[in-house]
């Protein structure tokens, strides 16, 4: 296996497909033969496997939340920072016109190989490997990608604004078999009690009843 096959813990049965993947149109602008083609179909599968794994952590979770978390975990500079944990960057192949010394055009890069590498191992091997990836990348890391969508600390940062009580957080109930719980919390400002929520873990509980308040609230952030 190659150093990239190692740290994906995927083997290649197609090479043809890794090279593709690592290959910049600066280096040979053929449509199959740089990396662009299986970025765009990357892309894809990472929306389908993200959007599986968020329906399994909020099976309460309406639209907008789901759609807004799947945002945090797709945008490039979060896909850059997974490239740059694989060490992508060491294979790409790329003509040294290309200025990587600039973060913002190394960070694009390491993004776009991210999502080339995911296309490549979805024609080579189908969706689980890809699936077995983005779990130990993305998925695994998510909560770096939900920090600037903490509906916890907004709720407490609003009623510190507002100089009213802060919110209590309280676990009204725990159900579901062993291998899947599901906490329901639920959120208290003063006397006003807010629709609960649930979570698989009582973290995730407390964002989406935090969301919930804020709603109710009518808070913009």
């Amino acid at each position: 296996m190659s150093p990239i096959e190692r740290s994906i813990d995927y083997n290649f049965k197609n090479k043809d497909y890794l090279v593709q993947a690592f290959t910049h149109k600066s280096i040979d602008k053929g449509p199959r033969n740089n990396y662009e083609r299986l970025e765009f179909l990357g892309d894809s599968v990472l929306d389908l496997i993200i959007s599986k794994a968020l329906i399994n952590e909020f099976p309460e979770g309406d639209e907008g939340l789901l759609t807004e978390k799947r945002a945090s975990l797709v945008q490039k500079s979060y896909l850059a920072s997974m490239g740059k944990l694989l060490n992508l960057m060491d294979h790409l192949k790329i003509n040294h016109n290309v200025n990587l010394r600039v973060d913002k055009i190394a960070n694009k890069q390491l993004a776009n190989i991210f999502e080339s590498l995911l296309g490549a191992i979805y024609l080579d091997g189908g969706i689980l490997p890809c699936e077995n990836i983005i779990l130990k990348t993305v998925w695994a890391h998510r909560e770096i990608a939900w920090e600037k969508t903490n509906y916890k600390g907004k709720l407490i940062e609003y009623c510190h604004s507002k100089d009213i009580e802060g919110p209590v957080f309280e676990l009204k109930d725990i159900y579901g078999p062993d291998h899947q719980r599901v906490f329901e919390i639920q959120v208290k400002i003063g006397s006003k009690i807010f629709k609960s929520g649930t979570g698989t873990n009582k973290k995730t509980a407390e964002q989406i009843a935090a969301r919930i308040a804020l709603d109710d609230l009518k808070v913009i952030f």
